[in-house]
C-alpha cells in the first residue's frame, strides 16, 4: 500500500482533536467524521486531559501550542490511558527537539500547519514502516518566511514593534511585509 492509496480505520474509531483555533477545529472534526471517525474535540490542555482520562481515544490529533499549555501534556495523558493510541502532533512552530519529544511520548507523526484533512487522515491510518509521500506542491521559501512572520506577529498580539524586535528586523521593513499579500 502506498501513501496515496485510501486507508481504512481498524477497530475503535474514537478520535480526539485538540486545537485552540475554533474554525480549524470545527472543519477538521467535520472532515474526520466524514471519513468514519467518532470525533470528540477539546480546545485546551485541561479539557483534553480530562477527556483523555475519561475515555482514552484510539486516535488523536493534537496541536502543539495551546492557550493553556503544551500539547505534549495531552499526548502523555493519552498514552497513559491507552498505549496503542495513534497520535499526530500538529504545529506551526516545528523544531527537531519537540518532534523527538513527541515521538518519545508516543506520537506517530508530526505535521506542520497548515495541514489538510487528507494529510492528517493519511498520517493517522498509515501502517508501521510506510513512508509519507513528498508533498506535490510544497510551500515556497517566500511563503514559509511569510507564515513564520505571521505566527510571530500573532504571538506578539499584533504588536509591530515587538514582532520586529523578536525577528531582528527593522520596523518599517516588517510593516511593508505585513501590508503585502501572502506569497504562493
Amino acid at each position: 500500500m502506498t501513501a496515496d492509496e485510501p486507508h481504512e480505520i481498524s477497530g475503535d474509531a474514537s478520535l480526539l482533536i485538540v486545537d485552540d483555533d475554533k474554525p480549524f477545529l470545527t472543519r477538521l472534526a467535520r472532515a474526520m467524521e466524514g471519513r468514519g471517525f467518532d470525533v470528540d474535540t477539546a480546545e485546551s490542555v485541561e479539557e483534553a486531559v480530562v477527556k483523555a482520562r475519561a475515555r482514552p481515544p484510539a486516535y488523536a490529533v493534537v496541536d502543539m501550542r495551546l492557550g493553556d499549555g503544551n500539547g505534549l501534556d495531552v499526548v502523555a495523558a493519552i498514552r497513559d490511558g491507552r498505549d496503542d493510541a495513534r497520535t499526530v502532533i500538529l504545529t506551526g512552530y516545528g523544531n527537531i527537539a519537540t518532534a523527538v519529544t513527541a515521538v518519545k511520548l508516543g506520537a506517530i507523526d508530526y505535521l506542520s500547519k497548515p495541514a489538510d484533512a487528507d494529510d492528517i487522515f493519511a498520517a493517522l491510518t498509515r501502517t508501521t514502516g510506510e513512508r509519507a509521500a513528498p508533498p506535490e506542491n510544497p510551500m515556497s521559501a517566500d511563503r514559509v518566511r511569510w507564515e513564520h512572520i505571521q505566527r510571530v506577529y500573532e504571538m506578539c498580539e499584533r504588536n509591530v514593534s515587538e514582532t520586529a524586535r523578536r525577528l531582528n528586523m527593522h520596523r518599517r521593513t516588517l510593516q511593508r511585509i505585513l501590508a503585502k499579500r501572502a506569497p504562493r
